[in-house]
């Protein structure tokens, strides 16, 4: 654990704070780049599976999900990569750092949570992250992501999505 910074799992009283977070990542780098910022598309959405925060001196600084995968080109191509079947696959989403906590481990922390409960579900995580987010591909390689390639998501009344599609690191004992 970080010093000073605990991983927990979310309660609904992490909501406003998520969301306030969500809104200013938003701002700063277009994270999340689509979709309405609120609890029942953002924090709770029916493929929603487990969610964490980072918190430091009473404040979320951080929050990540475990989210199913469904079934488009998007899960066929990362399962192909992993060489899964999709129902082997799980979704980690959600990341998010505020600006005040990023480049303190945070981030690194939040995903290894959601790595090591992917893992113990007997799933392997897959994220997918839109192609200009920089700072998020780099996380995400320093930690051992491999890029299956690469979709265009197209998203009801919204410009399509350039997104990377990333395999997470395999168990540590195979």
């Amino acid at each position: 654990m970080l010093s000073g910074v605990e991983i927990r799992d979310r309660q609904r009283a992490d909501f406003q704070p998520v969301l306030v977070m969500a809104r200013a990542t938003k701002a700063l780098d277009d994270y999340p780049p689509r979709g309405p910022l609120d609890v029942d598309h953002f924090l709770t959405p029916p493929e929603g599976l487990a969610a964490w925060v980072a918190e430091a001196d009473d404040t979320v600084v951080g929050h990540v999900a475990l989210h199913r995968v469904g079934t488009d080109d998007a899960t066929q191509l990362a399962a192909a990569h992993a060489g899964k079947t999709p129902q082997d696959l799980v979704l980690v989403a959600r990341l998010l750092v505020s600006p005040t906590a990023r480049r303190t481990g945070v981030g690194r922390a939040l995903l290894g949570t959601a790595v090591q409960s992917a893992h113990e579900r007997g799933r392997q995580p897959i994220l997918g992250v839109a192609t200009h987010l920089e700072a998020a591909i780099s996380l995400y390689q320093s930690c051992g992501w491999d890029r299956a390639g690469a979709v265009t998501i197209p998203i009801d009344d919204e410009p399509d999505l350039a997104v990377y599609l990333y395999v997470g690191p395999a168990p540590a004992d195979g």
